[in-house]
């Protein structure tokens, strides 16, 4: 069964940072676009930012612009998205999708 494995969430208060890594020992990630998704609590899960294969595009949503970035470490099969100026309403279970692969999430709260 292929793995699509989160990681790097966790508590932080309002304005504070937080990088999420997603990685597969099942799939080469360079290959394909990675998608983050997020689920917060109530809420339908929406799609926070993507990063294609071949790096030419990065898609966010409006919401995040200026504050989160994504990016890729082949050498390390990873995918990160790096989380700055956290808000409270970025609290939500974070999940990584490649093809039509999902990770379990990872649990990011921004409370003070």
């Amino acid at each position: 069964q292929v793995q699509v494995v989160e990681s790097g969430g966790g508590s932080v208060q309002p304005g504070g940072s937080l990088g999420l890594s997603c990685t597969s020992p099942d799939l080469t990630l360079s290959y394909y676009a990675i998608i983050w998704f997020r689920q917060a609590p109530g809420k339908e899960r929406e799609v926070v930012s993507c990063i294609t294969s071949n790096y030419a595009t990065t898609y966010f949503v409006e919401s995040v612009k200026g504050r989160f970035t994504t990016s890729r470490d082949k050498s390390k099969n990873t995918v990160y998205l790096q989380m700055n100026s956290l808000k409270p309403e970025d609290t939500a279970v974070y999940y990584c999708r490649t093809l039509h692969y999902w990770g379990r999430g990872t649990q990011v709260t921004v409370s003070s």
